[in-house]
């Protein structure tokens, strides 16, 4: 299956360089001096049709080729892999995230100190958690002082 490979592909090569040579050789349509300074405007927008010659015969050959064995390339190189399946997956450049909670924190086990803190309460002891709620709770506001329009006399 490989000499079929390269056997295409230097098919294809060849095929790539005589396109570039034949497509460079041939003469384009209006490039005289009169089209230059308006004189060419009386044709049509695609130029007169004319006969077919020998270099857009060859164009049209290589072109067909090119098309044939550039698909074949594809589908002769689908079997292969790839250089990507040779790097082992456990060189991923990015580290997997430690989850947290809402407020950022890295969330640790119940029961388990805290690395950053060792000694601030943990998940198992919810007491210091709730005593700011229930001191909040008995506190009670000071009204608020409205100010009272002075009548005007």
């Amino acid at each position: 299956m490989t000499v079929l490979y390269y056997l295409v592909l230097i098919l294809h090569l060849i095929a790539c360089f005589f396109l570039i040579a034949v497509v460079l050789l041939q003469q384009g349509k209006g490039q005289d001096l009169a089209s230059a300074f308006g004189g060419g405007g009386t044709q049509a927008a695609f130029g007169p049709r004319g006969s077919a010659t020998l270099l857009s015969r060859v164009t049209t050959g290589l072109a067909a080729v090119f098309m044939v064995t550039s698909i074949s390339l594809a589908v002769l190189k689908q079997k292969q892999t790839s250089v990507l399946d040779s790097i082992p997956a456990a060189a991923s450049p990015t580290p997997a995230a430690a989850p947290t909670n809402l407020l950022g924190v890295p969330l640790t086990p119940a029961g388990s100190p805290s690395p950053s803190a060792p000694g601030a309460a943990t998940a198992s002891s919810p007491a210091p958690a709730t005593a700011a709620p229930a001191a909040a709770a008995t506190a009670t506001p000071a009204p608020a002082a409205s100010p009272t329009p002075t009548p005007k006399k």
